[in-house]
């Protein structure tokens, strides 16, 4: 058993589609994953926007617009006119679904239903497609066995539901399903917010003991900079669940670091694949990887930054200190990304600044407090042992003529991370870009 998903854009036109069944018709029996064709999930947000905001009429002009994309996209999918009936009925099922609701009564749970309707369709104009040609495919439910418990999966509910949903069609050679959505412990629908479709892909592939995971999108694998910002990256051929877990956490276009887990703990390799060039090689993700050519595997960025240092004499020699300031970050719902500490300070940077005022405000108890704001964490992710001499001056050196802020290593073995004002952001990874990767690529 393999899980392969699919993104928007890999779904995004009708020649899209049409090459994703060629990907899978490889006469290995697979759970393929679908997300909602490209640009449906913003439109079903905006649709939610105009029925709290707007009014029913707002609504459905945004409806009208959406669903009147899809008639030529099912036109152009299907050769066959008892496939374009059956994806014509489909959509005007599901359209006059979202026409059905009230500005009067909406609420929470009627903005969960509208954006699964963009997975419920994906799903089900691909799988008329798969079979009229003449693929052995058959649609599996999401809303049957994916569920979450206080918002996170419940693996072992999904486990015992997914094996009694396959028995119900055990020869099929193609399980079709959705990314994204679910259902919570109230049976009401739901989506896994971070993550998606990669989400689903991964713990369906812990839960069905699969061999492989293939996560398709419109990259060749991870690279090992930003092409964005840095010329001549190269794709990463291998990386261990801890570096990506880093690489995705700080940035790199990659899988959310909550995806990795539930590979990461069944030990099913993960591979990043591209969907316009199915022959690149990719990248895959598992447990035990290659060591990096260099010092380093890739450097990733975070933007949005905000910094925050506590200067206190009560810190010196006290015990407790850091918990209690912790507390305050607990108690708005702030995740920490990096900390350094010194005998009478402490410095830290969250990437959610929502509460920052409030937060402030009860930090100046225990002593001053600077915030500086528009600040980049820069992840450099590679093996740095503690028995390994020497990696963060190499680290370091190349960017020795910038400003550091904060300086983070010995946390993890995976990872040394630097944080600076973002106006040398561009600057930084080229110089490390330069530093770290080119010396390595003529060695």
């Amino acid at each position: 058993m393999r899980v392969l998903k699919f993104g928007g854009t890999s779904v995004g036109s009708p020649e899209r589609m049409h090459q994703v069944t060629q990907l899978i018709n490889d006469g290995v029996q697979k759970i393929v994953v679908l997300s909602a064709v490209s640009g449906t999930t913003n439109s079903l947000v905006e649709i939610n926007t105009a029925y709290r905001q707007e009014g029913n009429k707002a609504a459905h002009q945004l409806i009208d617009q959406l669903e009147a994309k899809y008639y030529p996209f099912i036109k152009a999918l299907y050769k066959s006119e008892k496939a374009l009936a059956k994806g014509t009925t489909l959509v005007k099922e599901r359209f006059d679904l979202l026409r059905s609701f009230d500005t009067a009564t909406f609420d929470g749970d009627d903005e969960k239903i509208i954006l699964a309707q963009g997975e419920l369709i994906s799903t089900h104009l691909f799988l008329y497609y798969a079979q009229e040609v003449g693929l052995d495919a058959a649609l599996i439910p999401a809303l049957e066995f994916m569920r979450t418990e206080e918002g996170e999966p419940d693996l072992p509910y999904i486990k015992n539901a997914l094996k009694q949903t396959l028995k119900q069609i055990p020869s099929a050679q193609i399980y079709i399903t959705q990314g994204y959505i679910c259902k919570n412990e109230k049976g009401a629908v739901d989506n896994l917010r971070r993550g998606g479709s990669d989400y689903t892909a991964t713990l369906l592939g812990a839960a069905s003991d699969a061999d492989e995971i293939q996560i398709w999108t419109d990259i060749d694998g991870v690279h090992n900079n930003d092409p964005r910002i840095v010329k001549n990256t190269q794709p990463i051929n291998e990386l261990s669940f801890a570096e990506a877990a880093e690489l995705a956490y700080f940035g790199a276009k990659i899988l959310h670091p909550s995806c990795v887990l539930p590979a990461q703990k069944e030990g099913v390799p993960v591979k990043l694949l591209n969907t316009m060039d199915p022959k690149a090689t990719g990248t895959i993700i598992s447990r035990n990887t290659a060591p990096a050519k260099g010092i380093a595997k890739a450097v990733a960025a975070k933007d949005g930054i905000t910094a925050i240092r506590i200067i206190s004499t009560r810190m010196l020699n006290a015990y407790g200190f850091l918990k209690r300031v912790f507390e305050v970050f607990e108690n708005y719902k702030t995740p920490i990304d990096m900390i350094t500490t010194s005998e009478v300070a402490v410095s830290l940077t969250i990437d959610d600044d929502a509460n920052l005022a409030a937060i402030k405000k009860e930090l100046t108890a225990f002593g001053d407090v600077e915030i500086t704001p528009n600040q980049t964490i820069i992840c450099v992710v590679g093996q740095f042992t503690q028995e390994q001499a020497g990696a963060a001056i190499k680290v370091l050196h190349p960017i020795q003529h910038l400003p550091l802020r904060m300086i983070s290593g010995g946390g993890s073995k995976s990872n040394i991370s630097i944080l600076l004002d973002t106006q040398y952001k561009k600057e930084a990874l080229v110089a490390l870009h330069k530093g770290l990767f080119a010396a390595a690529a003529h060695a």
